[in-house]
């Protein structure tokens, strides 16, 4: 237990001798903003030191970044060696950074490890105790997790601190072992460099105007009612036995029930599919106007249950900013997922969004994104001759792609068919077939089979790719990444259905994770770019990266963004050039 200078100075001279230490660390609470750091655990073979803050803090973290005692642990957790083990790192990083004003380095995120090592299986379970007892056999004791961290601790709580160090230490050689069995060392590396940047995100927050907000919840209540009964008035049935005073009754139906929702819209004569969810019901849109009002409901209703007053609620009180959760491998593909709120997903319409802006006045917002990115790798992957050729000339690779599906001239391809070919392109990434193709258009089966044979005579190397992916997935049931990411796939061989997801998802999986690492190093690259200047990240959307600074560095730090984007985007593609489209703005508009 450390709580003087002396011994302080002591531990950090012997654990800079170390070539890696376990880290773990305690608080009074899960968010920094109201939380308090209470104990700092570093392990080593020989033991493990346990740093009291409150010791060097009479109790308050105010005043712990300018504290000249805590200094050489400040460059202990900054340098990078030795390697800091924790698992859930970003947590620790956040506390570190917000108290200490420690940018960790050098770390490896066993969480993060064991989730590279499962290559997608959603079934796992990836905490401490569940990951020691899988690769060391031994059981960790949590009881002491959620105790009172912020009087004066016991026994049993200081060891538990401290077996939660220790055990790091010998569970990164298990792990490490795995990762180099697996070839996942290079992915690993990608992913621990990407913690730090993660947590700068979630540290940030990303500002909303609450009174915005609120102006458009009171909009869209409204026409979720207009909607709801503009439906009822149409689908529901009139009741035969009639109200108490005569006539007739309106019995309505569950507008979120698909055994209602179907019958009601078999009445009135509507071919409905086996499904009401809103891609097979779409093509429909177009000639029946109660679909179009359906599908109009459905966007506004998820609007409000999604998001809604739960956005407002989230509002950290200390700093007056959302501060969401990113899970850093969300996905088996390695994309981010987002919780708390889920801002990656907050409806694109102008209403919604001009509720982010930079803050205070005076703050910009820097909005870049990867142009046309999982095409870029798609050509990259396959190396056909035509996408190569659109990318490299700088052509558009839609208009071009409607210009053979259609057959006209380049400079008479009409909107629609532009839009078409677009949705054709971004429809082949992610495998579709002819039949979800015929839905998401309301081409019929023979039209869409002709449509997509037709492109695949124009782009055979992309045909041959996807085809030797497919292949590829079924016969070694995995596929990975540019980074080296392993997804495993897992089906039944009698099975049809088990069998074409897994074709779908091996010739999705490399494109649409190689995407995701080229966003991840991104933000590697930006961590340092960005470094002594106003900018901070406060949101990432897949392919898209918003950045809030001063309005006076706006046009500067664009310029930074847009170049370490696409240096991230070059170190996976050397064939394609890779574009970054960057926007200045007040709000997050684009």
């Amino acid at each position: 237990m450390i709580k003087t200078e002396e011994e302080l100075r002591k531990a950090v001279d012997s654990l800079n001798a170390q070539s890696a230490i376990g880290l773990d660390t305690e608080t009074t609470e899960l968010d920094p903003y109201t939380g308090r750091l209470r104990l700092i655990q570093l392990a080593a073979p020989d033991g493990v030191s346990i740093i009291d803050l409150d010791a060097f803090s009479n109790g308050g973290n105010g005043e712990l970044a300018n504290n000249q005692a805590l200094l050489p642990l400040k460059r202990l957790l900054e340098a990078p060696r030795p390697i800091k083990i924790a698992h859930n790192a970003k947590f620790d990083a956040k506390f570190l950074k917000h108290n200490l004003g420690a940018d960790l380095g050098g770390v490896f995120d066993s969480l993060l490890a064991s989730q590279l090592i499962s290559a997608g299986d959603i079934e796992e379970r990836h905490g401490l105790e569940t990951v020691a007892t899988r690769y060391l056999n031994e059981s960790v004791d949590k009881s002491e997790r959620l105790s009172n961290w912020s009087f004066e601790l016991s026994q049993a709580q200081l060891e538990y601190a401290a077996r939660d160090a220790a055990i790091l230490l010998p569970l990164r050689e298990k792990l490490i072992d795995r990762l180099k069995a697996e070839a996942l060392v290079k992915c690993a590396l990608l992913e621990f460099e990407c913690v730090m940047p993660v947590a700068d995100i979630e540290l940030a927050g990303f500002y909303m105007h609450k009174d915005r907000w609120l102006e458009q919840l009171a909009i869209v209540e409204k026409r979720r009612a207009e909607l709801a009964e503009e439906l009822q008035g149409i689908l529901a049935e009139e009741s035969l036995q009639g109200s108490l005073f005569g006539g007739t009754q309106r019995a309505d139906i569950n507008l979120d029930s698909h055994q209602q929702l179907t019958q009601a819209l078999e009445r009135l004569g509507i071919p409905v599919p086996d499904s009401t969810r809103n891609w097979k019901l779409q093509p429909l849109a177009a000639q029946y106007p109660v679909i179009a009002t359906l599908l109009e409901y459905r966007t506004v209703q998820k609007a409000l249950t999604s998001y809604g007053q739960n956005l407002i609620e989230l509002i950290n009180p200390a700093t007056g900013r959302l501060h969401a959760d990113f899970r850093q491998i969300g996905a088996p593909t390695g994309r981010f997922s987002c919780t708390n709120p889920n801002i990656q997903q907050v409806p694109h319409a102008t209403e919604y969004r001009r509720c982010f802006s930079g803050y205070p006045t005076g703050r910009k917002l820097v909005i870049a994104d990867y142009s046309q990115i999982e095409l870029r790798i798609l050509a990259e992957f396959s190396g056909d001759p035509g996408f190569m050729a659109a990318f490299n000339s700088g052509a558009d690779l839609h208009r071009v792609t409607a210009a053979q599906v259609f057959n006209v001239p380049l400079d008479q391809v009409s909107k629609d068919q532009r839009d078409f070919a677009k949705r054709l392109n971004f429809g082949v990434v992610y495998g579709i077939g002819a039949q979800r193709f015929s839905m998401m258009t309301g081409l019929s089966a023979p039209e869409a089979e002709n449509v997509l044979r037709k492109y695949f005579a124009t782009y055979r190397g992309l045909d041959n790719y996807l085809r030797e992916a497919a292949n590829r997935a079924v016969h070694d049931r995995q596929a990975r990444t540019a980074s080296g990411r392993l997804v495993r796939f897992r089906y039944d061989e009698n099975d049809r259905q088990q069998i074409s997801m897994t074709q779908r998802n091996g010739k999705n999986t490399p494109i649409q994770g190689t995407s995701a690492d080229i966003l991840k190093r991104a933000l590697r690259l930006l961590k340092d770019e960005l470094s002594n200047t106003s900018a901070r990240i406060v949101n990432i959307i897949h392919d898209e990266i918003v950045v809030e600074a001063d309005g006076d560095q706006a046009k500067e730090i664009s310029q930074k963004v847009e170049r370490a984007m696409c240096a991230a985007g070059e170190e996976y593609l050397k064939t394609v050039p890779v574009k970054v489209e960057t926007e200045i703005a007040d709000e997050w508009i684009k």
